[in-house]
């Protein structure tokens, strides 16, 4: 058993330093169902091995310039602000509608990195040494916080697409970014899980002496892999956990009932319908050029 833990581990660390997420969502499932913890201490554990993990991947990014680091300690800061907010907030939501609400944001999320970038947003992208205005970074930090804080977990999967698609940053600075705040969340939340959880340190540091080795090859492969190949797969891992994680919280009345597939197929039958005009218009402007 300690085996498969060190080598799903090691999926944690090539995750974070590819995608610039995923640790936390891979993490937990991983100490309650391999490692048999209860969810509290898992969740506290998750943290410390993704703060410790995103620090180690931050290093190769750092040194091959893919970091802002004004951005990403201001963001960080605004997100822990939020996350506050929405932790608090969370007391009152029942976890089944916040853990569904999470699993539909993040198939948004996915929807919104799969779309091919407009030329505009692509001649919108920063060059690689400009940081983002501070509105900018405040609003988003602060909205991302506080849907992190609601649902207790998906830091990378919202800070990503927040500095790729609403910020314009490269995907390649976005994921590196990412692990900074992911980094400064992940701690801050560690400190208030500590007060009444107790962590087995022992499996906390196997866990993440392997994940660690696993984000500092990630890290290397994401300075390898083409901005829209690492786009494209970070929105396929999203749906995929998005999709798993709705499974898992949906009753399997509501997957029997006519009106889900109803529902579902005709989201199906949208997409495949915007996707046949998009393509018909890429068509149609290579053709006049």
């Amino acid at each position: 058993m300690t085996a498969l833990i060190v080598a799903v581990s090691l999926l944690i660390g090539v995750s974070l330093g590819v995608l610039g997420g995923g640790g936390s969502i891979l993490t937990v499932p991983i100490l309650v169902y391999l490692a048999g913890q209860d969810t509290k201490e898992a969740i506290a554990t998750s943290l410390f091995v993704v703060g410790v993990t995103s620090l180690a991947a931050l290093v190769p990014h750092a040194r091959a310039h893919r970091v802002r680091w004004r951005t990403g300690l201001l963001f960080g800061a605004f997100s822990m602000a939020g996350a506050y907010g929405g932790g608090r907030l969370a007391e009152y939501i029942p976890g089944t509608v916040l853990l569904v609400a999470f699993a539909l944001m993040m198939l948004a999320t996915a929807f919104a990195m799969l779309r091919k970038p407009r030329d505009g947003a692509k001649r919108a992208a920063r060059p690689a040494h400009r940081d983002l205005p501070l509105q900018h970074i405040a609003v988003e930090g602060l909205v991302v916080g506080a849907v992190t804080g609601l649902v207790g977990s998906g830091g990378g999967f919202l800070v990503v697409p927040a500095l790729a698609i609403l910020g314009g940053l490269p995907m390649g600075i976005a994921v590196g970014t990412s692990l900074l705040v992911i980094a400064m969340k992940s701690f801050a939340g560690l400190a208030g899980h500590l007060s009444g959880v107790s962590i087995d340190w022992g499996v906390a540091l196997t866990v993440t002496v392997a994940a660690v080795v696993g984000s500092l090859v990630g890290a290397r492969l994401a300075g390898r892999i083409p901005q829209d190949a690492l786009r494209k797969a970070f929105g396929w891992f999203v749906v995929v956990m998005g999709v798993f994680v709705l499974a898992q919280q949906l009753g399997s009345a509501v997957w029997a009932h006519p009106v889900t597939w109803a529902v579902l197929g005709a989201a199906g039958a949208a997409a495949v319908a915007g996707w046949a005009v998009r393509r018909t218009r890429h068509r149609a402007v290579t053709t006049r050029e």
